[in-house]
């Protein structure tokens, strides 16, 4: 590695990403101002990754490939494996990246320019969702930060994600040493975000788009996009869903004491109702407080742990 430019791990998760791997990989290794290695893990794939990805690793001395033949069943869990087995020190900077996006050739230089003028240790950025009929559609996740966005929200998708390696180093330190309870939280980037502002490290969301977010039929995540998706989330929240995935990231992140909890995520329906009263708190999008802030008041009236049909 280069001593003399800022040295980028970034972590890597496949899962039969044929299709698109190749062109990632490309991006990444063709960011500008930065030494990058990229740790890939593979979830069990029956399209070849896995030996695509020894073969290229063999050629190129900046890829490394995890020991292959687990099932993960979801990008977390292999995220989190990730984050338990790859080696941090010597690196400046950690990434995140799915196996089918495209990254702007100045990305993780731009998050380390606007991260060092901010004194910053998390970075995330808008998007570009772009589908193969050449649609396209910049995405916009820059609203300012709330009290307690962080437990209800991630900071956008974990691929415009670039950690400072002290923050890296504290989450992976937390990854090691969590119970089963870290397996239950679906999202690896979510759990990043709130660990990262519950212990006061210093998030920048930038309104600039760093990354083309593909979407097609095999996205575990896709882009937030009309009514399906809004109604996609009101479903998630009234089904308990949320805010269960809420409850255990509080936990982890040591702030099951915290009022937002307590009188909240553990109140029943009055803490649905005390929710509802905090949403301009929990949501940064004021069209998604409004969600919240209506989904609360339903569970409240319903139950909290009432089943809503998908």
């Amino acid at each position: 590695m280069s001593a003399s430019l800022p040295r980028v791990a970034v972590a890597l998760a496949a899962f039969n990403g044929m299709a698109y791997i190749g062109e990632q990989l490309e991006s990444i290794l063709r960011q500008e101002g930065v030494d990058v290695h990229v740790f890939i893990s593979v979830d069990k794939s029956v399209d070849g990754t896995e030996n695509f990805l020894a073969g290229l690793a063999l050629l190129e001395p900046r890829l490394s490939l995890l020991a292959v033949g687990q099932v993960f069943g979801g990008a977390g869990r292999n995220f989190y494996r990730l984050l338990r087995e790859i080696d941090l020190a010597g690196f400046d900077y950690l990434c995140f990246a799915d196996q089918d996006d495209i990254w702007d050739h100045g990305k993780v230089m731009r998050a380390f320019r606007l991260m060092t003028t901010r004194e910053a240790a998390g970075y995330s950025s808008n998007f570009t969702a772009f589908w193969s009929s050449g649609k396209e559609r910049l995405v916009n996740k820059a609203w300012p930060q709330r009290q307690w966005d962080f437990l209800f929200e991630s900071a956008g998708p974990g691929c415009t994600y670039v950690l400072h390696s002290t923050l890296a180093l504290a989450l992976q330190k937390l990854v090691r040493g969590a119970g089963p309870h870290l397996l239950c939280i679906d999202y690896h980037d979510w759990l990043a975000y709130a660990f990262a502002r519950s212990h006061n490290y210093l998030w920048v969301i930038d309104s600039w788009s760093s990354t083309k977010y593909r979407q097609h039929a095999n996205n575990q995540i896709g882009v937030n996009s009309g009514w399906g998706s809004f109604w996609l989330r009101a479903r998630q929240i009234l089904s308990g869903y949320g805010f269960e995935q809420s409850r255990l990231i509080a936990e982890v992140v040591g702030m099951s004491s915290s009022p937002v909890t307590r009188l909240g995520l553990q109140g029943g329906r009055l803490g649905c109702l005390w929710l509802a009263l905090q949403a301009r708190h929990c949501r940064r999008k004021p069209s998604d407080q409004l969600l919240f802030f209506a989904s609360c008041i339903l569970l409240a009236l319903l139950g909290p742990n009432r089943k809503v049909a998908t």
